[in-house]
């Protein structure tokens, strides 16, 4: 008689032909966790907590594919302009650029931006400091709740920080949020889109390091076969279990060699990261994590990825179909917000010329404009945006 410690993918005729005083029920993390194996898959939750921990301060490329967007949208600076005049002096410009007193504007656009791609949802409320002053303050997504009324629409919006709330009006706070196919009134952010990619990629992470912790020795199963045959009994085999788990289990014990009694013996079960075809599995996560941030693989590093002839053609096309929507959109949402907060018609525009990642085309747009003789220097400087 053979006595299977089998993994959970084996078939429900096997299992239900084992004994039911013998049946193995292991403590997550244990040696015969590893054996036996976990369950079913465990999935990330999809609210702003659980992608930020899981995310953006678990997995590195989505902490990188976040710092990567919001860094680069924060660095592009507005344009002011009310009907075609620009406005070097506004006054929405130097709220922008000194937002409160504990952060200078970049600090609050990088942390607006992050907000929004981690939770498809930012926050800005416009707090009065007196004499026609104002401050810009950003409110945790998972704290702000959207208040309906009974025919659906937005009538103001509830702040909860701990054991407090208090309600904001709908004229003092700018909600930016992502397309949402099936929410009326809160976005959809773009890494629960990757959530299988993120949850896939953590997870092999977690492998990773249980393997090495295991001394790099996969999983598999006892089999018990004595010449004689026969059975282990009910006080043998729950010996058996007892001495896995407090001998064999836990990295302070990795490595340590199992000592089997006679008719005992170790047959190698699990599948080999070649088998797997692991890394490649890893880096297919990867990739779409970087996919859902509009990230070309390229600029992470992530080896596989010819989708741009080069490094600079990446850069070029990140910035194009990835930070300039962001900062545009961002930039008309403001645009409205801070025109009624300071009393002045207002349009923000992103200033191009301080995008590195777009001096090609500038360099290519301003050589091909200045070689046209028949333009005026005044259509010359309006078709460069002057």
């Amino acid at each position: 008689m053979k006595l299977h410690f089998r993994l959970p993918w084996a078939s429900v005729r096997d299992r239900t032909s084992m004994p039911e005083e013998k049946a193995l029920h292991p403590r997550p993390g244990t040696a015969l966790a590893l054996i036996a194996g976990e369950g079913e898959a465990r999935w990330t939750g999809r609210n702003y907590a659980a992608l930020a921990r899981e995310g953006f301060m678990k997995n590195p490329v989505a902490h990188r594919c976040v710092r990567l967007v919001s860094e680069a949208a924060a660095s592009i600076g507005f344009l002011a302009y009310q009907a075609a005049v620009e406005r070097e002096a506004h006054p929405a410009l130097a709220l922008l650029a000194r937002p409160n007193g504990a952060m200078t504007g970049a600090d609050f656009l990088e942390t607006l931006y992050g907000q929004l791609l981690l939770s498809g949802n930012s926050y800005v409320e416009a707090v009065e400091i007196g004499a026609g002053r104002a401050e810009l303050h950003l409110l945790r997504p998972d704290r702000v709740s959207v208040v309906t009324g009974a025919d659906g629409w937005p009538l103001a919006y509830d702040y909860r920080a701990g054991t407090k709330a208090r309600r904001i009006a709908l004229d003092g706070l700018l909600h930016l949020k992502l397309f949402h196919p099936l929410d009326d009134h809160e976005g959809f952010a773009p890494l629960a889109a990757a959530q299988v990619a993120l949850d896939l990629h953590n997870a092999a992470g977690r492998w990773n390091k249980a393997l090495l912790d295991n001394s790099a020795r996969p999983s598999g199963a006892l089999v018990y076969q004595p010449k004689e045959g026969g059975n282990l009994s009910a006080d043998q085999y729950q010996r058996l279990k007892v001495e896995l788990d407090e001998g064999y289990s836990g990295p302070m014990r990795a490595g340590r060699p199992l000592l089997l009694e006679g008719g005992l013996d170790w047959k190698s079960m699990g599948l080999s990261p070649k088998d797997m075809d692991f890394v490649e599995a890893k880096n297919g996560a990867a990739r779409d994590i970087a996919l859902a941030f509009g990230v070309p693989p390229m600029l992470l590093g992530i080896p596989g990825d010819n989708t741009y002839a080069n490094y600079q053609e990446a850069n070029r096309a990140f910035y194009r179909l990835t930070v300039l929507p962001l900062v545009t959109r961002t930039g008309a949402s403001l645009s409205v917000f801070l025109g009624d907060l300071t009393g002045e018609a207002l349009r923000l525009v992103p200033d191009l010329d301080t995008v590195a990642g777009l001096s090609v085309e500038r360099d290519a747009l301003w050589a091909r404009v200045g070689a046209a003789a028949f333009l005026t220097e005044e259509e010359k400087r309006e078709a460069v945006g002057y």
